[in-house]
């Protein structure tokens, strides 16, 4: 879901004094389609840094266009284990039903670097991935299932509907330790926002860095917290 005209008008400020580094298990086209195509002329892309796949992949903004710094794809032989566990976890638990996606749609989607099981598909609406799976309790059930089939892989429950499976290791610490070199910043300068920062969701690994984290529930509690901070600055 592209971000809404307030978030842009506040995210473009704040790129004109602040690095910006969205971190989400999206694809890079994402990132695009949500966040960087939605952003006013007076945005400095200079200082947004797209961190896809959870840290997998980065793209950073040069000489007027976005270049991928690296990506830390699966191989073949990986991504078919992943989605064959994710599958097979699913439909045991009776959570994988094609016929409710939209055209075009898939429940599970290569993102290169990593898998993302999503249980109505990536078009669904906001409404209906909210209504899905409110606790968790699908998801950690596929999860825990999944990571008995492919034990090798990591399973971690993400967004509304969503289940991430990648290599061992390469969850969000893994990006934000990426962030970290490739912008030469430290912990202590970073302030994280997150909607699944409890145990178990994937922002979960970011507070166990140690890094200041607020837990927000959307992008009206994340935007009034931006609007503090300008405040705070124009002050």
């Amino acid at each position: 879901m592209p971000i809404f005209p307030e978030m842009a008008e506040l995210l473009a400020t704040l790129s004109q004094k602040y690095i910006i580094a969205p971190i989400s298990g999206q694809k890079y086209d994402q990132f695009l389609i949500q966040i960087i195509n939605n952003l006013p002329e007076s945005a400095n892309l200079d200082n947004f840094h797209l961190f896809v796949a959870q840290g997998t992949q980065y793209y950073a903004h040069k000489a007027g266009e976005w270049k991928q710094v690296f990506n830390y794809a699966l191989t073949d032989e990986q991504a078919n284990a992943i989605m064959g566990a994710l599958e097979k976890a699913a439909k045991e638990l009776g959570h994988w039903d094609e016929s409710v996606l939209l055209p075009g749609d898939e429940i599970n989607e290569n993102r290169e670097s990593m898998i993302a099981y999503s249980a109505i598909g990536q078009k669904a609406g906001v409404e209906a991935k909210q209504a899905w799976d409110p606790d968790m309790t699908k998801r950690n059930e596929i999860a825990k299932l999944a990571s008995q089939y492919a034990p090798e892989f990591e399973f971690e429950v993400a967004g509304t509907t969503t289940i991430n499976g990648f290599v061992p290791g390469q969850n969000k610490e893994f990006g934000m330790n990426h962030l970290m070199e490739e912008l030469n910043v430290t912990k202590e300068e970073i302030l994280y926002f997150g909607d699944m920062t409890q145990p178990g969701g994937n922002d979960y690994p970011v507070v166990q860095m140690g890094i200041e984290t607020i837990t927000v529930r959307d992008w009206k509690e994340t935007a009034a917290i931006l609007k503090a901070i300008i405040a705070m600055e124009e002050a």
